[in-house]
């Protein structure tokens, strides 16, 4: 088990625990050791560097985006289907979708195998 996958599966933990104790260090990293590994997609350091830089973008976007809708309300639904590259290792996957859950106008509704996200999206209204 990589340090990468270790300390990922530590950030959720601590994320949906919301506490550093140490005795909820001590129960993450046991439950980090003991859950099984899945087997996965090689780690590509090129994609993780690629999603790092778009989670930094992210941020400001996401408050652009909530400054807009409270500007201009958006009243459109639509789904759309986007697809994501070849060979995802499994924490490129939650990173994506948390990417683009992150932002106030998109949700991901589904996600199958073949590597493509069913995405609801907010827009604004077009007045004709």
């Amino acid at each position: 088990m990589g340090l990468l996958e270790i300390g990922l599966r530590l950030l959720i933990w601590f994320l949906l625990t919301g506490n550093l104790s140490w005795d909820n260090v001590a129960i993450g990293v046991a439950a980090t050791l003991l859950l099984p590994r899945q087997a996965s997609a090689p780690v590509q350091w090129r994609d993780w560097g690629r999603v790092l830089q778009e989670i930094l973008l992210a941020i400001p976007r996401a408050y652009w985006e909530a400054f807009e809708m409270i500007l201009k309300p958006h009243t459109v639904e639509e789904v759309v289907y986007k697809q994501t590259l070849p060979n995802r290792s499994a924490g490129l996957v939650f990173l994506d979708i948390f990417l683009i859950t992150f932002t106030p106008k998109t949700i991901v509704l589904n996600c199958n195998a073949q590597g493509t996200y069913e995405v609801h999206v907010l827009k604004p209204r077009e007045d004709v």
